[in-house]
């Protein structure tokens, strides 16, 4: 019988194709100068989000009943990984700052209403319905690491430095350790049959998530997004 971590990512691998497929239309975009930037900004009002949202799951799991299965490995693991996800969205400032942008434009920049969506509604599954939901967006953004190419071909495509691309740098490593943990806290849960349903609705819903926000920044033309 395969683990819950196993079968949650075949899962999110029968959805991915159609995700990738947005990925590489942004990569290979002849609109790449342009994009990259955005791409930064939008990345920042995502992931700013990541460790409020980590402790919100934290506290509704200390609300759960006593006899929860799975409250307490959860929050055990949403406190460690919180202490490495803290400082990544001061990175994506620092590739702003590489391109001489604004590091503060994030800041500024009204998030994107698939950006909203996405992260607003795991909000309302860990409030409203389980943290164990988050489990399975979490599988979704940090599974599947940059390929350490990209950075090449956006080099090679834009003629950005590469002090400009620390943030895909450092994931392209860190997500490999970070998904290697996810699975581990995966399966050491006794998750119930509930549970692994719920983090699938999740993670598909941020694989479709993401594929929306992709779509909204290429839909933006050139002269929307050249502005520095």
């Amino acid at each position: 019988m395969s683990s819950h971590s196993a079968r949650l990512r075949a899962k999110i691998e029968m959805a991915l194709p159609a995700f990738h497929g947005r990925t590489r239309r942004l990569w290979s975009s002849p609109d790449l100068k342009a994009l990259y930037p955005e791409y930064l900004i939008m990345m920042h009002t995502l992931i700013r989000a990541t460790v409020p949202l980590m402790e919100t799951a934290i506290d509704q799991a200390g609300r759960l009943p006593a006899d929860d299965p799975v409250a307490a490995g959860l929050r055990a693991y949403l406190t460690k990984h919180i202490r490495e996800e803290q400082g990544h969205d001061d990175w994506l400032r620092q590739d702003l700052a590489a391109l001489g942008r604004d590091p503060d434009e994030p800041l500024r920049a009204i998030p994107m209403t698939s950006v909203a969506d996405l992260v607003g509604s795991q909000y309302y599954w860990v409030r409203h319905y389980h943290p164990v939901c988050l489990l399975g967006h979490v599988a979704v953004l940090e599974g599947y690491p940059p390929d350490p190419r990209l950075v090449d071909h956006i080099v090679d495509l834009t003629g950005f430095p590469r002090s400009a691309m620390r943030t895909l740098i450092r994931h392209a490593a860190l997500d490999v350790r970070h998904r290697d943990e996810l699975v581990a806290a995966i399966d050491s849960l006794p998750l119930t049959a509930t549970h692994t349903v719920a983090m699938g609705v999740s993670a598909l819903h941020t694989v479709q998530g993401m594929a929306a926000v992709i779509d909204d920044l290429l839909a933006r033309t050139p002269v929307e997004v050249s502005h520095g």
